[in-house]
């Protein structure tokens, strides 16, 4: 069995990026992902498969986008 990590959806990763594809679970009332610690997906950015666990504040190709939808975003503004 996979070991699973669950993540704040803030922390910037590949994983909690809206432009990463891979296979993930989000929880959007608690603010968090969960992934394989292994998982892997596509970087619809780049268009290359990245671990999801990638810190993506060295990445400098990168376009790290919050799952948060647009309309939470606003009203925390």
């Amino acid at each position: 069995m996979a070991e699973k990590l669950i993540l704040p959806t803030e922390v910037k990763v590949c994983a909690t990026c809206s432009y990463w594809d891979g296979e993930r679970q989000v929880d959007p009332d608690m603010k968090l992902v969960v992934v394989s610690h292994e998982c892997r997906g596509e970087c619809l950015v780049q268009g290359v498969e990245k671990m999801g666990l990638v810190d993506v504040r060295r990445e400098r190709a990168c376009l790290w986008e919050d799952l948060e939808p647009d309309d939470t975003q606003h009203k925390a503004a």
